[in-house]
């Protein structure tokens, strides 16, 4: 033990001799263990990230659609009631969407009209700040019932306090109605789960999905042919799928003829999930490749410093320096040289991490994100930068250990 602490002496005495010398060897390492760092931390960040908004957007989300349009396979509202008593299943609705125009006082507006029956509105996840969503009765009857957002309300009429005022809309330039609003939502750009909702229109109006053919004239079927449940949230998505699948494939016989295709938003985040990961580690494997040029470069300078010292190896082994002690002492130079290298690499990859997700912040409104610091990373990085300085030191230790005495007390 005390022979390993004089060999770790003279390593750091020899390092500190030639600072200059040892910091540029030392930086193809600090740069190589910063720039993994750095990549995989931000990374990791910016994955959290996009989970977390994308995740609470449509956490539990499940869509189905049918493969082909065939009548025989269209799903009722009577399905949707039975699917509502599956295990698991917290909502389940179809939608109508449709484009139109709205004029008020204030403007000319494009509107989407989306026609959801009440468990739409679990999906929507609105608070409501005035108001009410409308009820079963309302939307079993086609009330001509409205709900619209604050900023929409704003858009509209100047005002939040719009309960009970009626707006008249187009569609289709000749169908024209007055729909009286019964609530108004917060608005949010994260309380719409229905994938097909995030479009960015000038404005946004829900009613009952039967307000359509009762108030504008024309025929909307009560049959789907695409649905969405949303699942509770200590539910399995893959089982709730199934047995989705299950009951409509018994209700309208179409077992084993694959009608029915599904999509969950769980299944959707972990492929997002999947390529975020790929490409950080790809990126960090390109960054780690400066590992292995700054350990060529340890041994190039372990190298050099095998000539300088020549003549002291050369002493010692005259001495009774055993070879295994030359080599250790050579090879705790190189990896002592690449571990101070690894730690300047954490503190700067560290310090890099925060100082780039403090720039996106700066740059992209609105996003903001912590680099997310794993110790298992930091941990690997600092083994792996030891390993580089014993594997491109064995070489110049290996032929400073076998350098012969006499040859090497002749050495100028």
């Amino acid at each position: 033990m005390t022979q390993l602490l004089e060999y770790v002496k003279m390593a750091l005495k020899n390092i500190w001799a030639n600072k200059i010398r040892t910091f540029l060897t030392m930086l193809g390492i600090i740069i190589g263990i910063s720039s993994v760092i750095l990549i995989i931390s931000v990374g990791n960040g910016a994955t959290e990230l996009i989970t977390s908004e994308l995740g609470d957007l449509g956490k539990g989300q499940i869509a189905f659609v049918l493969k082909e349009y065939d009548e025989k396979y269209l799903v009722t509202q009577d399905d949707l009631k039975e699917i509502r008593q599956i295990k698991g299943v917290k909502a389940a609705t179809g939608q109508v969407f449709y484009e139109g125009t709205t004029k008020t006082k204030k403007d000319e507006f494009t509107v989407n009209f989306i026609g959801i029956d009440q468990d739409g509105f679990e999906f929507l996840e609105s608070k409501f700040v005035k108001g009410r969503p409308f009820n079963e009765r309302e939307a079993d009857d086609g009330k001509k019932v409205c709900v619209i957002s604050e900023e929409d309300a704003m858009k509209f009429f100047g005002s939040t306090d719009v309960v009970g005022m009626d707006i008249v809309v187009t569609l289709y330039e000749k169908y024209d109605v007055n729909l009286t609003i019964i609530g108004v939502t917060e608005s949010k750009e994260d309380n719409n789960k229905i994938t097909s909702m995030l479009t960015s229109p000038t404005a946004q109006i829900i009613v009952p999905t039967n307000t359509f053919g009762n108030a504008f004239g024309f025929d909307v079927s009560s049959e789907l042919d695409s649905f969405y449940v949303l699942t509770e949230d200590d539910a399995d998505p893959k089982q709730v799928t199934d047995d989705v699948v299950e009951y409509l494939e018994t209700a309208h016989h179409a077992k084993g003829k694959d009608v029915y295709y599904f999509q969950s938003f769980d299944d959707i985040m972990k492929t997002v999930n999947k390529v975020i990961n790929l490409l950080t580690a790809f990126v960090a494997f390109v960054a780690s490749v400066s590992l292995v040029v700054g350990g060529i470069g340890v041994m190039n300078i372990m190298l050099v410093s095998v000539t300088e010292r020549t003549r002291e190896i050369g002493i010692r082994k005259a001495l009774g320096a055993k070879t295994g002690s030359i080599t250790i002492q050579f090879l705790a130079e190189s990896a002592f040289i690449t571990l101070i290298g690894g730690i300047f690499g954490i503190l700067f990859g560290v310090m890099g991490a925060w100082m780039i997700a403090r720039m996106i912040g700066m740059l992209v409104p609105g996003v903001s994100f912590s680099p997310v610091l794993s110790i298992k990373t930091i941990l690997l990085a600092s083994l792996f930068s030891s390993a580089v300085g014993i594997f491109f030191g064995i070489y110049p230790a290996r032929k400073a250990a076998k350098l012969s005495p006499i040859e090497a007390l002749r050495h100028e």
